[in-house]
């Protein structure tokens, strides 16, 4: 073999070489980037220098005030967008059944007889109708179309909140139509992050289902079984938990201009890095004030229902609970939205603050 051969073949085996290394090379450097970043390695003991990381917050209260205040002082703009996010959900997905509320209502006072009588047993009655209501109890099952504009119509809904936040914390006055028009631009990356949030909700929803199949068979009047099955669930629970905390921070990452969504859910990942149960914390007290709102507000509401009705049964067709919930749920997402946003953005504050 010549030596003219000899040095084409060493060069390309060398390209092959390099072609077939240069995979390789880019996951050694993805993985020592992660563990330059991540101070967690597994079997080892994480000292606590290492992992804690300093969060200055408002307290829970005051941060609460925080974010009624700037939705209240751009009340109209948030109006607007609550109503037209409950009138195109009202077109494209439909009300909930008042057939169904008037069903559920007539045999809770068929079935509790003596026992909802007086004010407690109103309100008790109130308070079961507003769990059923507030569970879906009404919606009954909707129609693959219907489910499709439904997660659209909160996407959309959840992308125009931010946009008109962020502009209006940058001292801007953002219009309603600039936030329809312009806030849908990276909905494609939006939804793979939460397709991604909903794979992470898998192990709950495991855990959930292992609940409903225990009850039913009986397993949790049992001593051991039972104790095996919560700690089980706890475990699945706990993980959805962990994964979700920083993939909600990415729902907003996602949404600056240029954003891929695994790229947004690794600068998620270290935003949150050893700040994960107090940024938690702050999204469980998120879901205690949104479920206390709906109870102060839909008991009420359902107990004039009753009371109206039964006052003057020819308006008794009127949906009146239906276009409650409606309403409410247009709020819930602008105030869930404006929540979240403005906790991300003191999280990025107090890490900009220390640079």
């Amino acid at each position: 073999m010549s030596v003219k051969s000899t040095k084409k073949n060493k060069v390309r085996f060398k390209f092959f070489f390099n072609i077939i290394k240069k995979p390789f090379i880019k996951i050694k450097h993805r993985t020592s980037s992660y563990l330059a970043r991540r101070p967690h390695r597994s079997f080892l003991r994480t000292r606590r220098r290492d992992y804690v990381r300093e969060l200055k917050l408002p307290g829970y209260f005051r941060f609460t005030r925080i974010v009624f205040d700037t939705i209240w002082d751009n009340r109209k703009i948030f109006l607007l967008l609550s109503l037209f996010y409950a009138i195109f959900t009202g077109l494209m997905v439909g009300l909930a059944s008042q057939d169904t509320y008037q069903t559920i209502a007539d045999t809770l006072s068929v079935t509790g007889g003596d026992m909802i009588t007086g004010f407690w047993g109103q309100i008790s009655k109130a308070g079961l109708l507003f769990t059923s209501t507030a569970t879906g109890g009404l919606s009954g099952s909707l129609s693959e179309s219907q489910q499709i504009f439904s997660g659209i119509i909160i996407l959309m809904a959840w992308l125009a909140s931010v946009w008109l936040l962020r502009n209006i914390l940058a001292g801007h006055k953002p219009k309603l139509r600039d936030g329809l028009y312009n806030a849908g631009s990276p909905i494609l990356p939006t939804f793979l992050v939460a397709l991604i949030l909903i794979i992470q909700l898998l192990p709950a929803s495991l855990a959930l289902i292992g609940y409903g199949a225990a009850s039913v068979t009986g397993l949790l009047n049992s001593g051991v079984e039972a104790m095996l099955f919560w700690f089980t669930a706890g475990i699945l629970t706990l993980i959805s938990l962990y994964f979700i905390t920083s993939t909600i921070f990415a729902l907003i990452i996602v949404t600056l201009p240029g954003m891929y969504p695994f790229k947004a859910i690794k600068i998620a990942g270290d935003l949150v890095l050893g700040r994960r149960v107090r940024i938690l914390l702050r999204f469980l007290w998120l879901l205690v004030l949104t479920v206390l709102a709906w109870a102060i507000i839909m008991i009420p509401i359902i107990l004039f229902d009753g009371w109206i009705k039964g006052v003057w049964p020819a308006i008794a067709w009127m949906p009146i609970i239906p276009v409650f919930l409606l309403g409410l749920g247009a709020l819930t997402v602008i105030w869930v939205s404006s929540y979240i946003y403005l906790l991300y953005r003191k999280v990025v504050d107090d890490e900009s603050d220390k640079k």
